[in-house]
């Protein structure tokens, strides 16, 4: 089932309140962090969005547990999960670096040795489950794809989005713009 801007923005009402895996902020709040810094860095209308959603597979994840699903202790994958959900919504300059933010944070801890200790507590334990630092073969993979250069800043903006009681725009900032780009895709244009 395609989730529409609506049902997207239902998902981050209902879901988004609840703590973001260990750290000191909700999911609503990395949320709208992570899209402020984006947006204060110019971002295209693209990487502001997808900083916003780039975790929407935890709410989906959160939302299946609340139908009952029992969580586990593996990676949840949630950069993936939310893909199928999002395809008929959002070009693929939204959803690549939502794809490939995980990616981005082993490809910096295999490229940036300052990088890795850095990272949150919770962040270098969901590192471990989801394959650790790249090799250099797959660290030069990664920057060879196509929206590497968006993911890499998303994973920045990611790891800065994690601060107590920061000030940020509300949900409701960043409806207009998901709206938008969902219209513009849907009409034929697919570059946010």
């Amino acid at each position: 089932m395609a989730l529409n801007s609506e049902d997207i923005l239902a998902l981050y009402q209902q879901y988004a309140a609840q703590q973001y895996g260990g750290e000191a902020v909700s999911q609503m709040e990395h949320a709208l962090q992570c899209a402020h810094l984006a947006e204060r860095a110019g971002e295209s209308d693209a990487v502001v969005l997808a900083a916003l959603l780039h975790d929407i597979g935890h709410l989906l994840a959160a939302q299946q547990h609340a139908q009952g699903d029992a969580p586990n202790d593996k990676d949840d994958l949630h950069q993936f999960v939310a893909l199928p959900f999002l395809r008929a919504t959002l070009p693929e300059s939204v959803l690549a670096p939502i794809a490939m933010h995980v990616d981005a944070k082993r490809y910096l801890v295999a490229t940036e040795p300052s990088y890795g200790p850095q990272l949150s507590p919770a962040s270098q334990r969901s590192l471990a489950l989801q394959g650790g630092p790249f090799s250099e073969a797959q660290a030069d993979a990664f920057l060879a794809l196509p929206h590497a250069a968006e993911a890499v800043r998303l994973r920045r903006y990611d790891d800065l989005a994690k601060v107590p009681a920061a000030v940020t725009p509300d949900l409701a900032h960043y409806a207009g713009l998901l709206r938008t780009v969902a219209t513009e895709f849907a009409s034929g244009r697919t570059e946010a």
